[in-house]
């Protein structure tokens, strides 16, 4: 009788020490995907911060009191350093 509670509790501890190497991988994984989102979340904000830059660049631009051709020359010189700062990240970035 005792020798058949000792069994029981010997399988019960088994299967404990199973399911807590399940659970330990289960967190583990858990976590590398957590990682992952938060970098992904922190790309995706640092993309809506400069996009944010881009519109108010665009609408200093739209602001200016100067004339028609000069605005198109200065904005399309904006655009260009955008552009090239956007590169610029890009490659900073990989």
């Amino acid at each position: 009788m005792i020798h058949e509670e000792l069994q029981k509790l010997e399988k019960l501890a088994r299967q404990a020490s199973m399911r807590l190497l399940e659970l330990q991988e289960e967190n583990r994984q858990l976590k590398e995907n957590l990682a992952e989102v938060n970098a992904i979340l922190e790309k995706k904000a640092q993309e809506i911060d400069h996009f944010k830059n881009k519109i108010k660049i665009s609408n200093i631009v739209d602001n200016r009191p100067v004339n028609p051709e000069d605005s198109a020359e200065m904005s399309d010189l904006i655009n260009n350093y955008i552009q090239e700062i956007d590169q610029l990240i890009t490659y900073l970035s990989e």
